[in-house]
């Protein structure tokens, strides 16, 4: 099979479909694996990485796409690349299609086969690949709060640590699932004030366990929000 790994166009995405390690697994099972030039370099990730690898480079994403049975990315196509779709063609990528009426509509159209990712199971119900993205989402977003704060960018100019003789900061996390927790676990580190909200008590008693006195638990009801 022919594989194809186009550089990603959506906005302020750096990350690649593939690294040159999961390229080396994939030749060494007979695939061949395109690459768009440079495609990797938003992750620091040079041509000579992928090439070594094994991989072909492609000096265009039109290439990679026309020539590849399969192609696999990290976001969700963008109509700049609808008119790649083909009767066939498989794609590997988050969709995330309940908010992409028209791109799930395109899809059909095409009769492309499209996997995603955050859709791929586990037996025990669990999904794998989505949650490394919530791992970040959870770690990221007690960072974009505490910049957020900063008195220049608008915010109260409150240090979620604090300092000695100072309030700390004060965390309010709303669910205590696979994002919640990674949440909790920054805002802690930064020496917040953390408060976790969920409506399972089971959640509650886990994440009690976890983090100790480290953090609060609140039943998530109107009242307590």
């Amino acid at each position: 099979m022919i594989i194809g790994v186009p550089k990603e166009i959506k906005t302020r995405e750096y990350r690649i479909g593939m690294t040159p390690a999961g390229v080396r697994q994939l030749v060494a099972q007979g695939h061949t694996v395109l690459v768009e030039t440079r495609a990797g370099e938003g992750s620091g990730l040079r041509d000579e990485a992928f090439t070594q690898a094994g991989a072909t480079i492609a000096q265009s994403a039109s290439e990679v796409w026309h020539r590849a049975d399969m192609v696999m990315k990290v976001k969700e196509p963008l109509p700049a690349e609808f008119e790649y779709f083909r009767p066939g063609l498989v794609i590997y990528t988050y969709l995330h299609l309940a908010a992409e009426p028209v791109l799930t509509r395109k899809l059909i159209e095409k009769k492309v086969r499209a996997v995603a990712y955050e859709t791929i199971q586990l037996p025990d119900g669990s999904l794998p690949l989505l949650r490394p993205m919530s791992e970040v989402a959870g770690r990221m977003a007690v960072q974009a709060g505490a910049t957020s704060l900063e008195k220049w960018r608008g915010g109260k100019g409150v240090l979620l640590g604090g300092v000695p003789g100072t309030r700390r900061g004060r965390v309010a996390i709303l669910g205590g699932g696979v994002v919640g927790r990674n949440a909790a676990k920054i805002a802690i580190g930064m020496g917040a004030q953390v408060t976790v909200l969920d409506v399972k008590s089971e959640t509650m008693d886990y994440l009690e366990d976890i983090f100790g006195g480290a953090i609060e638990t609140l039943y998530s009801n109107p009242a307590n929000l």
